[in-house]
């Protein structure tokens, strides 16, 4: 009996402490109606968009150890989950930032497409991506906004390269940047990259865009983060509006959207997949290429509809039967 208590406290031990590794997880895919407001708007009297998320936590040594503790259950080492120089607090700070702007990128969309007039001004060139090993590592953060180069205003990734186009490798460059409520200087010192080799940070930018739409839109998520339900907010957003895209059907979708209504691929597909199965939805629209193929190898008879627009998606609802 002795020996079972010292087994099983040895195992709730490594059940309870973590790893230096993290687990994706299944969630069941929600409905989107819920957290949509739209002034005059009106929820489906039947069927329903629904947009899946997964959990994202530190694996305890024990699952590190026996990954399938967890149905479609993913071990993920850490430098694939937090940006190079982002700590966990941090990241979890960026995805709700992620979050907030993709709900503001899928109001615009829907709206568009609704025929409603949406204006939309370039602000400054955010960081999407941080490169690992560069010299921006630990100096700038995804979702960062550049407004600034060595003091001339920019508002593009355009007017960013064109200010860096007069520097050469080693040089220093003032970068002013917003990050979240706060404006900055940082300084960086500059490396030589790229064919032909210019001046580099090491960052990948996106133009960062004020919109301004015509009545209000509120999408509130929570505490869910990341951009990948940007697909399944625009899609609610319309069918509010008036638009019947479901005819009585339940769908779910994922996919990051940007301001031309493209959509962009995500992670967690496979245990995404399995968040729309236990739903019980009729299709799963999910990003075109990659994305698309890994949800087909788990759909076990739920349809995949791959999209590469928001156009694309609508009309895979119009001839869903």
């Amino acid at each position: 009996m002795v020996l079972g208590l010292v087994l099983f406290a040895v195992a709730f031990g490594l059940y309870i402490a973590p790893s230096d590794e993290y687990i994706f997880l299944p969630d069941r895919a929600h409905p989107v109606a819920p957290l949509v407001s739209v002034p005059g708007g009106h929820d489906p009297a039947k069927g329903g968009v629904y947009f899946v998320d997964i959990v994202i936590r530190k694996a305890s040594i024990l699952e590190k150890l026996f990954g399938g503790l967890h149905k479609g259950a993913e071990l993920v080492p850490a430098s694939a989950v937090n940006p190079p120089g982002v700590g966990e607090q941090q990241r979890r700070r960026i995805d709700l930032q992620d979050m907030q702007h993709s709900q503001n990128i899928a109001a615009a969309v829907a709206l568009r497409a609704a025929g409603k007039k949406v204006v939309t001004r370039a602000t400054g060139a955010r960081v999407a991506e941080v490169e690992a090993g560069d010299p921006a590592v630990g100096k700038l953060d995804p979702d960062d906004v550049i407004v600034a180069v060595n003091g001339k205003q920019v508002r593009s990734p355009r007017d960013v390269s064109a200010v860096m186009a007069k520097h050469t490798p080693g040089d220093v460059v003032a970068f002013t940047i917003r990050r979240g409520t706060q404006t900055r200087i940082v300084t960086i010192k500059t490396i030589s990259g790229g064919d032909p080799p210019h001046a580099i940070i090491g960052v990948v930018l996106e133009t960062q865009l004020d919109i301004e739409l015509p009545f209000p839109v509120r999408i509130d998520a929570g505490n869910v983060g990341g951009p990948s339900a940007g697909l399944a907010f625009a899609l609610e957003v319309l069918e509010e509006l008036g638009h019947n895209l479901l005819h009585g059907h339940k769908v779910a979708a994922t996919g990051e959207i940007f301001a031309d209504g493209s959509v962009g691929p995500i992670g967690g597909i496979e245990q995404k997949t399995i968040g729309a199965r236990e739903a019980g939805v009729d299709a799963f629209l999910v990003p075109a290429g990659e994305n698309a193929r890994d949800a087909r190898k788990g759909a076990d008879g739920l349809r995949i509809i791959p999209v590469e627009s928001f156009t694309q998606a609508l009309h895979a609802l119009a001839t869903l039967r």
